[in-house]
C-alpha cells in the first residue's frame, strides 16, 4: 500500500508506552481492517515501541513521538497535530489513558476519536469507553473493545484472534550473522529481564542452572540472553553461573531482538515485553509470573506454558516484593520450567498452566 496516499480516510491508532500493551493491541487492528478493509492505518508510537507495529501487517505507517515522557509540551504536540491534519484522518483511536495523547487527535480535527474515559478526557474524545475495575478484561480484550460501540455492562471476553507478528527470514539470517550465531543450530532465548520491577523477574541463579541443564541436553543449542542494557547486570550474572551462554542485552535494538526470536526453537521469559512477542511470533515459550496476572495479561499464543504459583500475597502487582520474601518466583523450581521447556526442545506441543 501507498504510504503516502491520501485519496482514501486514514485511521490512527495512538500506542501505548509499552512493547506488552502494543502486542496486546494487535487484535483491535485486526478489527479495525474487517471494518474498513480499504483504509490505511497509521500508528503514532514511542521510538522503543515502534519495532512491534513494523512488525504488524495491519499497519501502514509507523510514525515516531518525539514528546518527552511526562511533559506536556502543548506546543509540540500542535506542530505534530498540524502535520497530521494533511493526512486526511477519519478515526482516531487514543489507547494511552492521558491527557497529552488525547489532544493530538483532537488537535488534528481527526472527526471521530475514541478512547478509555481516561483522564477525563470528555471533549477530547468524542467516542468514549468505559471500563469495569470490579470486572477486569484481558488487556487484549480492552483494547479490541475500542473497535465497536461503548457499552454500559461488558460481556465476558469473547474470543478474539490472537495477536500476529511477522519477521522476514532475510531479517532474521542478517541478525544471526551479525551476532555470529552459526546457520542452522537451534537457538534458544532467554528473557531475564522485567522493565516493570525485579518482582517480576525469575531468579537469575534459576536461569543459569537451566542454561545448564540444556546444554547437558541440547548441547549444540545457541543460548541467548536478550533484554535492555538495564537487563544486562541479571545476564551478566548468568554468564558467569553458565559459561558458553551468550549474553546479548543492551546489544541489539527491539527490532533486531524481534529477528532473533522469530528464529528460536523455544522461549523462557518473565512476563515482560519479550514475552508477549513471543507469543505473536508463535514460538514455543515457557512464561513465569509471580506478582502479576497471567489471568489478565497471558500470552496470548496456544505454545505457551505459565507457570504461576497464586500464592496467597500474589498477584500483589508490586514492583519489588512488599514482604521481602520473593517466593511467588523463588518457590518456582528449576525443574518447573524444565518441565514444559523439554519437551518443545524436541518439538513436542506443551501447553502446561500452573495458575
Amino acid at each position: 500500500m501507498n504510504k503516502t496516499d491520501t485519496s482514501s480516510p486514514r485511521i490512527l491508532v495512538i500506542s501505548p508506552n509499552w512493547i506488552g500493551d502494543a502486542v496486546m493491541a494487535q487484535p483491535l487492528l485486526r478489527r479495525l481492517r474487517e471494518l474498513h478493509p480499504q483504509w490505511p492505518i497509521d500508528v503514532l508510537a514511542p521510538a522503543w515501541v515502534a519495532p512491534v507495529w513494523r512488525a504488524m501487517r495491519e499497519v501502514d505507517t509507523v510514525m515516531e513521538t518525539p514528546f518527552k515522557h511526562g511533559k506536556l509540551q502543548l506546543g509540540e504536540r500542535r506542530r505534530f497535530a498540524a502535520m497530521l491534519k494533511p493526512r486526511g484522518y477519519a478515526e482516531a483511536y487514543v489507547l494511552p489513558n492521558t491527557m497529552k495523547f488525547a489532544l493530538i487527535p483532537w488537535l488534528a480535527g481527526v472527526p471521530k476519536r475514541v478512547g478509555y474515559k481516561g483522564e477525563m478526557r470528555y471533549g477530547l474524545l468524542n467516542v468514549i469507553h468505559h471500563d469495569e475495575p470490579a470486572a477486569p478484561r484481558r488487556m487484549a480484550a480492552f483494547y479490541a473493545a475500542l473497535a465497536d460501540a461503548p457499552i454500559r455492562h461488558l460481556p465476558q471476553d469473547a474470543p478474539l484472534p490472537q495477536p500476529s507478528l511477522s519477521v522476514a527470514d532475510d531479517a532474521s539470517a542478517a541478525v544471526m550473522q551479525r551476532v555470529g550465531v552459526p546457520a542452522g543450530v537451534p537457538v534458544v532465548v532467554f528473557a531475564p529481564g522485567a522493565e516493570f520491577g525485579s518482582a517480576k523477574r525469575w531468579p537469575s541463579d534459576r536461569y543459569a542452572e537451566l542454561a545448564n541443564i540444556l546444554r547437558q541436553s541440547h548441547p549444540d543449542a545457541e543460548i541467548l540472553l536478550l533484554g535492555s542494557g538495564k537487563d544486562k547486570p541479571v545476564c551478566d550474572d548468568i554468564v558467569a553461573a553458565a559459561p558458553g551462554v551468550r549474553n546479548l542485552a543492551g546489544a541489539t535494538s527491539l527490532s533486531e531482538a524481534i529477528a532473533l526470536i522469530a528464529k528460536a526453537s523455544a522461549v523462557v521469559c518473565n512476563d515482560s515485553g519479550l514475552m508477549h512477542i513471543a507469543a505473536a511470533l508463535r514460538r514455543p515459550l515457557v512464561a513465569v509470573y509471580g506478582p502479576t496476572d497471567p489471568r489478565h495479561t497471558p500470552p496470548l499464543s496456544e505454545l505457551a506454558a505459565i507457570l504461576w504459583l497464586h500464592i496467597e500475597c500474589a498477584p500483589c502487582q508490586q514492583r519489588e516484593c512488599p514482604l521481602g520474601h520473593h517466593r511467588c518466583m523463588k518457590d518456582i523450581s528449576t525443574e518447573m520450567v524444565w518441565k514444559p521447556l523439554e519437551p518443545m526442545l524436541s518439538g513436542e506441543r506443551s501447553t502446561i498452566t500452573t495458575a
